[in-house]
């Protein structure tokens, strides 16, 4: 049993180009440091 209450999970912002929320899960899965703008430049490089 936890001391702490139980931390809510927070919901993944939709990808702004693409509109989709798997593209921003593949983005945040790439990204490395927190340089987010870099992750998105490689995936939509590709």
């Amino acid at each position: 049993m936890p001391r702490r209450r139980e931390v809510a999970k927070r919901d993944i912002l939709l990808d702004p180009k693409y509109n989709s929320k798997l593209v921003a899960k593949f983005i945040n899965k790439v990204m490395r440091r927190g340089k987010k703008s870099l992750a998105e430049r490689i995936l939509y490089g590709a």
